[in-house]
């Protein structure tokens, strides 16, 4: 996606449309009044920027209000309108790849889990488009996709679109976006899973309105993003948010690097439920099957999660003491679902942080979206973050996507 410099005038008016359609996704149904106020844009911008997102249909006028003993016209609230568009996500995890569609509001309407039978990029790339056209097709009720977001772990360059490197998968310089633009016809977007889910938090979940934000992913890839103020962090060339390899005192798990000590070879899926294997708690080296075991209860296995909550909580520790966030959301499965681990996280972070927020417990929280519908947000989430940044930006670049893909149909 081409970006514009702030001075663009037409940047500034796609920026301000922008704020307005926020508004109307944190506050609808919202009159134009209150957008005002919240926006701090004048009357009159506000009403041309919501006439101009209703006749493109990102918004919908609801029936006139008025309060008792008005006085003047009656006030009538916008809301968003989700008969329009769809969303289409992507999300490329180590086993499997989750396939999806989203409506404007981030919430799931359809998703499907394709396994790996073939791990090459392109046969999964080939895969997840052949899926995304029946779901479309069968899903989709007339509404047009906006674009298609992809997420995976491992390293993402996100302005060129490319996975430079995933060491678990054995992928290198997969150009990701455009293989799938190719593919679907779609604008696609690409970006690491837990920017992406950072980008979510701060539309639709716990994140929203605050000052900065830590999201930690742990699972067989384990990954940070930060953000502050209205920008997420992306370093030189998408680098920002590689912890896999930070070092945990005590931790003696031999990572793929050749070194030991390294955080995502002491809590990924992969060396955990290998752990509980090789001690017997389960009698396959899967991790749904230990997560399994410990959602019954089984003393071993729970043991393990807190140990990997302990170990998270003093990572967590280090990382807040250097960004110090006003909040961090936590994607693990153990504090989402099993009793005491998010206590023995917060207890590590008391312990180790320099200067531990004053309440870990609301400072420090597990993701409030519904297990099943994470992965399938964080690919959606890229590309709706680009619609609420700047919707006619996106809007543009969905139909030059669009008339690319039909002259390629015709030639």
């Amino acid at each position: 996606m081409n970006h514009r410099t702030p001075r663009d005038p037409v940047h500034r008016r796609g920026a301000s449309a922008g704020s307005v359609l926020r508004a109307v996704l944190e506050h609808g149904p919202v009159p134009r009044s209150t957008i005002a106020r919240l926006t701090g844009l004048s009357p009159a911008s506000v009403s041309g920027h919501t006439a101009e997102l209703a006749e493109q249909s990102f918004i919908r006028e609801m029936s006139e209000t008025t309060r008792a003993k008005a006085v003047g016209r009656p006030h009538v609230p916008v809301d968003l309108d989700l008969s329009g568009y769809v969303v289409a996500s992507v999300h490329i995890a180590v086993p499997h790849t989750t396939i999806a569609l989203l409506d404007l509001r981030g919430r799931v309407l359809v998703r499907h889990q394709e396994p790996h039978l073939q791990p090459e990029p392109l046969a999964v790339v080939s895969r997840a488009s052949e899926i995304l056209a029946r779901l479309l097709a069968e899903h989709a009720a007339g509404r047009t996709p906006l674009g298609l977001g992809v997420a995976t772990g491992g390293w993402i360059d996100r302005e060129a679109g490319v996975l430079v490197e995933h060491p678990l998968l054995g992928w290198q310089d997969v150009a990701l976006r455009d293989q799938f633009a190719e593919r679907t016809g779609l604008l696609a977007e690409a970006d690491g899973h837990s920017r992406a889910l950072l980008l979510a938090e701060r539309l639709f979940g716990s994140a929203r309105g605050r000052s900065s934000v830590m999201h930690l992913f742990i699972g067989n890839v384990v990954d940070a993003a930060f953000a502050a103020g209205e920008s997420v962090h992306y370093g030189p060339r998408s680098q920002a948010g590689a912890i896999a390899h930070l070092p945990l005192a005590g931790n003696t798990e031999p990572c793929f690097c050749g070194r030991t000590g390294c955080l995502q070879a002491a809590v990924s899926e992969q060396s955990l439920a290998r752990r509980a294997f090789a001690e017997g708690i389960i009698t396959e080296p899967e991790f749904p099957l230990l997560l399994e075991t410990a959602r019954y209860g089984d003393p071993s296995a729970l043991r393990l999660f807190t140990e990997r909550a302990r170990h998270i909580g003093r990572a967590t520790a280090m990382l807040t003491d250097v960004f110090g966030p006003e909040l961090v959301v936590i994607v693990e499965p153990g504090v989402m679902f099993l009793p005491g681990t998010l206590s023995a996280l917060h207890e590590e972070m008391r312990a180790h942080a320099w200067s531990p927020p004053p309440d870990v417990t609301r400072a420090v929280v597990p993701t409030g979206f519904e297990p099943d519908s994470i992965l399938a947000i964080a690919g959606g989430a890229v590309i709706l973050d680009a619609l609420y940044r700047d919707p006619l930006r996106l809007l543009a670049e969905h139909e030059r996507a669009y008339s690319a893909s039909q002259r390629c149909i015709h030639i």
